[in-house]
């Protein structure tokens, strides 16, 4: 069933990732809380969202995305960069710090696809390239 599969693969992804969030959090100065981790990771997601974006997307208020945003920016995790287009904007970027903590997850995909890659013909995979990609276009986040 494609359904039961899809779902297998997603937990799967999904277990690896909250492995390496709860690995990160912890009680130093700079450690961050699974929240913290989770809104990280929506910026990065969302790709230099407006601060009205992060909340709007998280369903939070503004002074609540505020006060989350300035503990990420205070743990050097995240920065903000005044919009070009409206200057009473900030974008919010992920830092290195965050980049750099964030590769455990690049590692597990690299692993994930070297194996495939051992284990499937080179027909395989470009047949499994091309379904992963329909399949991200008809996502919508």
């Amino acid at each position: 069933m494609l359904e039961k599969e899809f779902e297998k693969l997603y937990y799967k992804f999904r277990a690896n990732y909250c492995k390496n969030l709860f690995a990160k959090v912890n009680s130093s100065k700079d450690g961050l809380s699974a929240t913290e981790s989770y809104c990280l990771e929506v910026i990065f997601l969302l790709d230099h969202p407006s601060v009205h974006e992060f909340a709007e997307y998280i369903h939070i208020s503004m002074p609540n995305a505020t006060y989350r945003i300035n503990q990420l920016i205070k743990k050097g995790y995240v920065r903000k960069d005044l919009s070009e287009k409206d200057k009473r904007e900030y974008h919010l970027e992920v830092t290195d710090k965050f980049l750099k903590e964030y590769g455990a997850n690049t590692e597990y995909n690299a692993r994930l696809m070297s194996g495939i890659k051992e284990k499937f013909s080179k027909e395989e995979v470009e047949i499994l390239e091309k379904l992963i990609k329909k399949i991200v276009d008809e996502i919508m986040i």
